[in-house]
């Protein structure tokens, strides 16, 4: 599957030499280049990007202003000729900060650091390597090895901050990834956030009130930023739990 990418800076010089280093790294592709933020803005809304490359000073909005405004914004790569805003950028989770001008060498490690945060993101698929169909699995990193989970073996998730706890029937496995992560990955006609540090499979559910959620033998809190969407996900109208 393939990068898609975004370049955003003012500079069309700057945005040539983004744009030379990335054709020659495989499995890339450059979505779109923007001369400022509200181009960009707009770019975000209409495609599912994975990666922006992007410049600090910029006009009416800058780089860290144009981050700061987004709920879910892809991982970035800030590329500036300003070394003073580094420490604002790591502020925001940035995958690297390149100085212009950008040499392919450095480019290289930026873009080596993106691969591997992203080989860190759940991927599911299914017996046949397709994504979300037919009969699901994920691959997580347990210590050395890399365990196999069927999707309908999974009771619950639970958040422990950098990792997760995935409870199936038979095992815990604890692997390095983030819920947010999953649950943009898991199919929402199973799987349904309840809470900060839960996501479960409705298919386990045995019963529920208007603040938990028993999975058999477990029973979850359901936190009050979830409620509403929780029990409307369980098509349940009846206000008197």
């Amino acid at each position: 599957m393939k990068t898609r990418c975004i370049i955003v800076d003012d500079e069309p010089i700057a945005r040539g030499v983004i744009r030379k280093h990335l054709e020659n790294i495989p499995n890339v592709e450059i979505a779109g280049e923007c001369k400022n933020a509200m181009e960009a803005m707009v770019l975000l809304k209409q495609n599912k990007i994975d990666l922006m490359f992007l410049d600090i000073q910029m006009p009416k909005l800058t780089g860290i202003e144009f981050l700061g405004s987004l709920s879910h914004p892809p991982k970035v790569i800030i590329v500036t000729a300003y070394r003073d805003f580094a420490p604002e950028g790591f502020e925001y989770d940035v995958i690297d900060y390149l100085l212009k001008p950008v040499p392919f060498d450095r480019f290289l490690k930026a873009m080596n650091k993106y691969f591997d945060s992203r080989d860190n993101s759940p991927v599911i698929l299914d017996e046949k390597g397709n994504a979300l169909s037919g009969d699901l699995f994920m691959y997580a990193k347990e210590n050395k090895k890399v365990r196999k989970i069927y999707l309908k073996d999974i009771i619950f998730i639970e958040s422990l901050k950098e990792y997760v706890r995935i409870h199936t029937a038979g095992k815990r496995v604890v692997s390095k990834l983030q819920i947010s992560a999953l649950e943009k990955q898991l199919p929402d006609s199973h799987f349904l956030r309840i809470h900060k540090s839960y996501i479960i499979n409705t298919s386990y559910i045995t019963a529920f009130t208007s603040h938990s959620i028993e999975l058999g033998d477990h029973e979850l809190t359901i936190s009050r930023t979830y409620k509403d969407s929780v029990l409307k996900a369980l098509k349940y109208h009846d206000g008197a739990i």
